[in-house]
């Protein structure tokens, strides 16, 4: 190999939050792979060895002696490449420190500077940021080493560390997916890449966690911004591509004159590591692979199959299980399931009342044959009768309301429950965003679940996605995407007899949830004054019912939950 060169190998893995000694041995695979490879060096992502987020997990002493012992344990590893990975440790205070092991030993910790502090990130609860950095000569190369957040800010520690001469910037993340954020993250890192005329290299979590999904997409970037390689997107890879020192780049930030981007952090210390040439590959170094970015609609789509997948193996479960109801919600959850878990892990019920229409039960069927899942019938008239003779002294010759509506949701809430727990199925939730926002829902009825899996999508987004399964052939049955939503709970009942129709609702909820517009703000872009007036009214008041609701699948920039905390008893909007 050229003494002007370094074989890199950017690691995207999928960690699991707590699983110290699994994701330990899923490093040594990636790195012994690495360096048969004939790489000498070797960058993992974010928080490897605890998973990201490990949340108050980060209290526990065992829990920090843990991540302590297996960081010693890929010290050895390190003979013939140096090995960057993220891990938390603690010394005077607890920090969110990357670690770079080379020739069998710590050679630098770079402890994380810029702690984010909003949206699903809480890392001031934990850590303390550092306020130093370090340089690290390594042959041919000085590498700057941060993490994550601290590559975001124009004047974070990588700046320092490129105005000190660092030409190869690594940067390990546990960026998580958002609607359009790959694309923004993307563009940033090209400028810093350009900007300081140096080579970028970003390593990415994969997989998903609890309601966060990591889309990786890691990243290598030339000094003048253009991309040398690109991971796939929500899969595992061991992304290798050779890095050529040498090149003549201007780097229009390093002036320490100029103006704008100051850090305060000092300037680093250099630490020279002897260059670890390996041996020849075994396998000849091709191109470096640039997976293409897809589109908006297959990016929501992989982000929920892998939130799912993932979701349902580290929680123990292996199968699932779904209301179906014939509409569309029910038919897209299904359809995701079976792409994640293969069909023979998916069962549907179909629940029908002396309401459900012939129309529903054909839709269910064909969607299970289509899908080929089993499909149990399970009527609940009997149960709703037995329930209203109940109950028909207390209630006397009131006129029937939604209470009846309501009491039909949760009789198959019940059913779905005593299913998974007699069976060991986990109850998929079929929500959306726009019925959460608003209140079409009911609690401990349709909401009862393990796990909501278009609890952040919106109702618009469903009728995309659901064209998007059908794009080879048909999965999702005709009747279901041209058939107007409808809950089905009274007779000719349609969702838009309750709410605004679904393309201005979804319009008005982005603006509401999302950018937190205020109505007179809305209503001047031109959303219609009594549709934002109803839909205001509905999201503030039905904030009681999503704390209750399971934990879901976050896939835009504002979901329900960690993103967007709300008082159930105010009165401002």
């Amino acid at each position: 190999m050229a003494s002007d060169c370094v074989r890199l190998a950017v690691a995207q893995v999928n960690t699991k939050v707590g699983g110290v000694e699994e994701n330990l041995q899923s490093m040594i695979v990636r790195i012994e792979e690495a360096k048969r490879q004939g790489a000498n060096l070797i960058v993992f992502p974010e928080m490897t060895l605890a998973g990201y987020p490990p949340e108050d997990l980060l209290f526990r002493e065992s829990f920090i002696r843990r991540m302590q012992i297996a960081a010693e344990a890929i010290e050895p590893y390190s003979d013939e490449a140096m090995i960057v990975f993220g891990y938390a440790e603690a010394k005077a205070q607890l920090a969110n420190v990357a670690a770079v092991v080379a020739g069998g030993r710590r050679v630098a910790t770079l402890v994380k500077n810029r702690l984010p502090n909003y949206g699903v990130f809480d890392e001031y609860r934990y850590f303390a940021p550092g306020d130093r950095t370090e340089v690290i000569a390594f042959g041919p190369f000085s590498l700057g080493v941060s993490i994550c957040e601290d590559m975001w800010y124009p004047d974070g520690p990588y700046l320092v560390q490129a105005r000190s001469g660092a030409n190869l910037l690594i940067n390990i993340s546990a960026s998580p997916y958002a609607r359009g954020k790959g694309e923004t993250r993307e563009r940033m890192l090209r400028t810093r890449a350009e900007d300081t005329g140096s080579f970028l290299v970003w390593s990415n979590l994969v997989g998903a966690q609890d309601e966060l999904v990591f889309d990786g997409r890691s990243l290598v970037v030339a000094p003048d911004g253009s991309v040398l390689a690109r991971a796939a997107a929500f899969a595992e890879e061991l992304l290798c591509v050779e890095l050529y020192a040498g090149a003549s780049v201007h780097r229009r930030w390093l002036d320490p004159r100029s103006r704008g981007h100051h850090s305060a952090i000092p300037v680093p210390s250099i630490i020279t590591v002897p260059f670890l040439s390996p041996p020849s590959p075994r396998a000849r170094w091709s191109e470096a692979s640039i997976a293409e970015m897809p589109g908006v609609i297959d990016q929501l789509y992989q982000a929920l199959v892998l939130g799912i997948r993932d979701y349902v193996r580290k929680t123990g479960f292996s199968d699932v299980v779904i209301g179906i109801s014939g509409g569309i919600d029910s038919a897209v959850t299904a359809a995701l399931a079976c792409e994640a878990l293969t069909a023979d892990h998916v069962r549907g019920v179909f629940m029908p009342s002396s309401i459900t229409s012939t129309e529903s039960r054909h839709d269910a069927c064909g969607l299970a044959e289509n899908l080929g899942i089993t499909l149990l019938d399970v009527p609940i008239s009997e149960p709703m009768t037995a329930y209203l003779t109940l109950l028909q002294p207390h209630f006397g010759t009131r006129p029937a309301d939604l209470t009846e509506e309501n009491l039909q949701a949760r009789i198959r809430g019940v059913l779905l429950m005593a299913l998974s727990n007699k069976l060991g199925w986990l109850v998929l939730t079929t929500g959306n965003k726009s019925e959460m926002a608003t209140g079409y829902s009911t609690l401990y009825g349709d909401m009862a679940g393990g796990f909501a899996v278009l609890k952040d999508v919106l109702k618009m987004e469903v009728f995309q996605l659901a064209e998007w399964i059908n794009r080879d052939q048909t999965i999702i049955p005709a009747n279901i995407l041209s058939k107007p939503p409808s809950a089905e709970l009274r007779p000719d009942q349609r969702d838009e007899d309750s709410l605004p129709p679904y393309a201005i609702l979804d319009q008005i909820l982005r603006g509401y949830i999302e950018d937190d517009l205020s109505p007179n703000e809305m209503v001047a872009l031109g959303m219609p004054e009594p549709w934002v007036a109803l839909t205001v009214k509905l999201v503030d008041h039905n904030e009681y019912k999503r704390r209750q609701a399971p934990v879901g699948i976050r896939v835009t920039p504002r979901a329900f939950g960690r993103d967007r905390r709300m008082p159930i008893s105010g009165t401002f909007s």
